[in-house]
């Protein structure tokens, strides 16, 4: 991946309402694997209550309050890690979640790691493409951003073929509970219009404490 087809940071450095749209159809590679992304939500930290960082700085979520840049990777559900892109000014916790990606390169792989699987559904879902790249804990913080010297990249967001406006659907986020989960006060979920990559509605539940 040359240097010259990675987005800048200064693409990221914007708010995640801006941002998550305009990553349709970007590239996201990462150990052998390139997706090309087709839906994503957009956080906003403190000012979102469907954020993990509505209610400031914790060990779990300090990625999220560095620079636009840097990836912020979380484990859901006992099983499933999610990857986020960290966006906006420094102190705001914005980030962008990536929920679904077309595979474009790597099919070896992303069949070794998924499974006797559908290929639509091999990164269908923020779960399923967390599994499909392979990425972890310990790729919170890898700076995707970062300029291309003495080392390679491990991972790279790039310019692939934006999707037109047109294309682009929005809706409530996936899975979101309470306030934040209010599609008209949030309609932060991103997708490309009848991408069969795309992950299916389900609004959120509040859990109850055992």
């Amino acid at each position: 991946m040359s240097a010259d087809e990675r987005l800048p940071r200064d693409f990221f450095a914007r708010p995640s309402v801006e941002v998550a749209p305009d990553l349709l159809g970007r590239h996201l590679s990462y150990g052998g694997v390139t997706l090309r992304l087709t839906e994503l939500e957009a956080y906003a930290g403190e000012l979102d209550p469907g954020s993990h960082a509505y209610r400031g700085v914790t060990p779990r979520t300090r990625p999220m309050f560095g620079p636009a840049g840097f990836t912020y990777v979380y484990f859901t559900y006992g099983h499933h890690w999610c990857v986020n892109l960290v966006v906006g000014e420094v102190g705001t916790a914005s980030a962008v979640l990536v929920r679904a990606g077309e595979v474009l390169e790597g099919h070896d792989l992303v069949r070794g790691r998924r499974g006797p699987v559908r290929e639509r559904d091999w990164a269908r879902g923020p779960g399923r493409l967390g599994q499909a790249m392979a990425m972890g804990r310990e790729q919170t913080g890898l700076d995707f951003c970062r300029p291309p010297i003495g080392e390679p990249i491990d991972l790279v967001v790039s310019a692939g073929e934006r999707v037109a406006p047109a294309d682009v659907r929005v809706g409530p986020r996936v899975g979101v509970s309470g306030p934040g989960g209010d599609g008209t006060v949030y309609p932060w979920r991103f997708w490309v219009d009848g991408e069969p990559s795309v992950s299916a509605y389900r609004p959120g539940v509040v859990r109850k404490r055992r």
